[in-house]
């Protein structure tokens, strides 16, 4: 059948930001719209994405910089670096380990009680493990999955009402183009007990749950005025990468590439981005004002297939809205058949379900 364009948008082939976007291009562009809000990131330990996303939107003026982690020392530091620089940015901090659903309970229970944030514009689910060796977590689960999925995609949930209070609500996940390892394993989730483990298939199928998240959030809230998100920063060196033998490991990602037939196992140069490239885009996905519920992909109509158009809960990348046609977007992980399993399974796994 002969393909044919019913509507596009410019954003897709001409986006006003690229790959070599900054995140003092982004604050300065984004700095009205940035002032005055309250912003909960998660993972912002010094040397990672998220302290750089923090420290720079500080620079904005933000209302309030909640700090969430699990090690209390690095939050503060990571509060004492904003303060040098800031020294009239309010922070909280927050110890969460999301590994541990009652870490996470806790934490949310925490949040919700403070009454000098009786709303929060922005969640920026931004924590994550990569690649580690087999674990589960004090609940029973594979960790990557632990700490990247469920432990987002609870304190989301239980923290919705001060998200929707917001008069533009925005969560944000920090997804990966390494979903590319693997699509989610419904039916193995913990990878036969680990017998069967891969540490690179266990980091792709966390990442794509992270995009699949944004979508049903999208899809259930975007009626209420949320945006949901996910996004891939880039290849940047940070702390999440400390554990890993570049000159081993890597040869583990590369065999999972092959094995799927990725076009990344058949050239072996990456594109390493700065810091300040590499936290660009947690900067537009949580503050762009061009992105909305409407007005997203283009339709496109192939062999009876239609590409949504709308924006909401779209995979973001360099700055604009990921081509899943182009670009590295893998189908199982913008499926939202596969996005209304997880969501299904995740309330099973986390014990609560959320009727939104």
């Amino acid at each position: 059948m002969k393909s044919f364009v019913l509507e596009t948008y410019p954003f897709l082939s001409m986006p006003s930001y690229d790959t070599n976007t900054t995140s003092d291009e982004l604050v300065k562009d984004y700095a009205s719209l940035i002032k005055g809000k309250v912003v909960l990131t998660t993972g912002v330990s010094p040397g990672g994405l998220g302290a750089a996303f923090v420290l720079a939107i500080a620079k904005a003026q933000p209302a309030l910089l909640i700090l969430a982690g699990r090690d209390l020392t690095k939050l503060e530091k990571t509060a004492a670096d904003i303060s040098a620089s800031n020294p009239t940015i309010k922070t909280r901090n927050l110890r969460i380990n999301l590994e541990s659903l009652q870490s996470v309970r806790d934490a949310a229970a925490a949040v919700n009680s403070w009454s000098d944030a009786p709303a929060i514009d922005v969640v920026v689910n931004n924590a994550a493990i990569m690649a580690c060796d087999y674990g589960i977590s004090v609940d029973g689960f594979e960790r990557q999955l632990a700490s990247n999925h469920l432990g987002h995609f609870l304190l989301a949930n239980l923290i919705m009402n001060k998200v929707l209070a917001s008069k533009s609500p925005r969560v944000v996940f920090v997804g990966s183009a390494g979903h590319r390892f693997n699509p989610f394993r419904f039916d193995d989730y913990n990878f036969d007990d680990g017998k069967s483990y891969d540490k690179w298939r266990a980091y792709g199928q966390s990442k794509t749950a992270n995009i699949l998240t944004a979508i049903s959030l999208a899809k259930k809230l975007g009626g209420r005025g949320l945006l949901a998100f996910s996004l891939h920063p880039g290849v940047i060196m940070t702390n999440i990468a400390s554990h890993i033998d570049l000159s081993k490991d890597f040869k583990g990602a590369d065999a999972v590439d092959y094995a799927m037939g990725n076009l990344e196992a058949f050239h072996s140069d990456m594109n390493f981005k700065s810091m300040e490239r590499g936290v660009a885009t947690h900067i537009y996905a949580a503050f762009d004002p061009n992105l909305s519920g409407v007005g997203g992909l283009a339709i496109v109509v192939e062999s009876c297939s239609i590409y949504p158009s709308d924006q909401n809960g779209s995979y973001l990348l360099d700055c604009h809205v990921a081509d899943p046609v182009t670009e590295t977007v893998k189908p199982w992980a913008i499926s939202r058949i596969e996005a209304e399993k997880l969501w299904t399974l995740s309330q099973k796994l986390v014990g609560q379900e959320f009727s939104y």
